[in-house]
């Protein structure tokens, strides 16, 4: 399979950008971006969606949810274990470092150090190395097949060689995108201005500023009085009122994003399968959607993948909300009811997640199951999700993977997997089978067999997919998208 460049016109064109640069745009984010290292964080709607104004990839992908060129005009699979790239010749950073074959091969050792693993080093797990063949082509090579390496690497950006070895990428920034970074307010803001050297088309906007604007009454109020242009996780309770503002329009499309209730079964009573399939039976995610969401939150069946991902399996159904059923479960589990369960919830993170915790509570409440809040900022709850590895027995989570692909999102789940909090060899076994091979339909089988073991294990409860709502200033046009991304290359100055 090969991918050849598209003209740079029409690149744009999907993307919804205009080479031509106008007004200054202001994107409003829930939470402060957390680390200015692409390496270090796989936060797409925080950290990676400002990074990539500054950081080039290898590929893009584009609002229509398909992989475009960006610094690779083309690539192929040679063979099962082998993807071969071309690059655009000339590219550069700002401070002339070249960005070609040897640049790309030093930023895959990079996040394939096993002495100095990064935070997304997991992604490059099959990643045996890359041959240069010259500065604009080379390829990577894997131990075992990787079909979804050229996804993946739509989320990798690129930083310099030579001046990371002087400079804190967590702390600074030497640009080879768009747009160079200006100023940043730690907690409140980051400035970004349009890269006169930029080796791609020009972007839309000369000036790109991030705020951090956790409060949902407070963004949508910035909205209406053309403070920002762009707002996200938006009840859609509020979407009428933002459309009928005449300031802006709202909307939502389908989110490849599932929140669930994560179980820590390496705590007790969640290491019970009983206690765990009981917590499904408990909530009425139904409920939840339709009084929370208005109807517009797609329930999950009874797995994490939504229909859009590779490997999702259409035959499973959701738990159904049975509290007498939920009771039986939780006596035949054994587990003392007397105890209470933390519930760790990331504030300003999930669209109307503390409310979502606490109907859920009430919820495990009217079964016997008693549960404490313990409300965290969502870099709190990152420290102690990844670094800590000491997540409460429960905790509010919301996770989607831009490959769009069972490949990456179960992985997250797979023993031994840092985010996992769940060991199920029989599950691993599928993960390992899905990721063995480039057969289509070997592969589909296999994530489905996956998602069917976890459906039945519970290593979650199963709730719904956030819907992507938003709110756009009239100065701008945008094409909405689903999958976190919050890009000024995805909008364009309205004339």
């Amino acid at each position: 399979m090969k991918h050849r460049t598209l003209s740079a016109s029409v690149f744009a064109t999907l993307l919804g950008a205009t080479p031509v640069l106008a007004q200054d745009v202001v994107l409003a984010l829930t939470n402060a971006v957390n680390t200015l290292d692409p390496h270090q964080s796989a936060s797409v709607g925080l950290d990676l969606s400002v990074l990539s104004h500054v950081y080039p990839s290898l590929i893009l992908r584009g609002p229509d949810m398909a992989l475009h060129p960006s610094l690779a005009t083309e690539w192929e699979a040679v063979d099962d274990t082998t993807w071969r790239f071309k690059l655009v010749e000339g590219a550069k950073f700002v401070n002339g470092e070249p960005i070609d074959a040897e640049t790309v091969a030093w930023n895959i050792a990079r996040v394939t150090n096993a002495e100095a693993p990064t935070r997304i080093s997991s992604w490059f797990t099959p990643v045996t190395g890359v041959n240069v063949i010259s500065p604009t082509e080379f390829e990577i090579t894997t131990a075992t097949p990787y079909p979804a390496l050229p996804a993946q690497l739509s989320m990798f950006m690129l930083l310099p060689p030579k001046w990371a070895e002087t400079h804190d990428p967590a702390s600074e920034t030497m640009s080879g995108g768009a747009y160079v970074v200006d100023n940043v307010s730690p907690g409140d803001s980051v400035t970004l201005s349009a890269n006169p050297e930029y080796w791609g088309e020009a972007p839309p906007f000369e000036q790109v500023t991030f705020r951090t604007i956790p409060e949902t009454a407070s963004a949508i109020a910035a909205l209406l009085a053309g403070e920002v242009d762009f707002i996200n996780k938006i009840p859609p309770s509020e979407l009428a009122r933002i459309n009928d503002s005449g300031a802006a329009t709202g909307g939502s499309v389908s989110s490849t994003r599932s929140v669930f209730i994560k179980f820590n079964t390496e705590k007790a009573p969640l290491d019970n399968k009983l206690f765990r399939q009981a917590l499904n039976y408990a909530v009425d995610k139904e409920a939840i959607a339709e009084v929370l969401f208005g109807g517009e939150a797609e329930l999950s069946t009874c797995q994490v993948m939504t229909p859009a991902y590779f490997g999702y399996n259409p035959d499973l159904k959701p738990y159904a909300y049975d509290p007498e059923k939920a009771k039986e479960l939780l006596a035949e589990s054994g587990v003392d009811l007397t105890q209470t369960l933390e519930f760790e919830v990331p504030t300003a993170t999930y669209l109307q997640g503390e409310e979502v915790a606490q109907a859920v509570a009430q919820m495990f409440d009217e079964v016997g199951v008693k549960t404490e809040f313990r409300m965290m900022e969502f870099g709190a709850y990152l420290e102690k999700y990844r670094k800590a590895h000491d997540l409460g027995q429960l905790s509010l989570l919301g996770q989607a993977w831009p490959t769009i692909d069972a490949d990456g999102l179960l992985t997250m789940f797979k023993p031994g997997d840092q985010y996992s909090y769940w060991n199920d060899a029989a599950f691993d076994e599928q993960l390992v089978a899905g990721n063995a091979t480039t057969d289509p339909e070997e592969r589909e089988a296999a994530y489905a067999e996956a998602a069917r073991i976890m459906c039945d294990e519970a290593p979650v409860v199963f709730m719904y997919a956030q819907p992507a709502t938003y709110g756009v200033s009239k100065n701008i046009s945008y094409t909405p998208r689903g999958d976190d991304w919050v890009r000024a290359f995805d909008m364009a100055p309205v004339n």
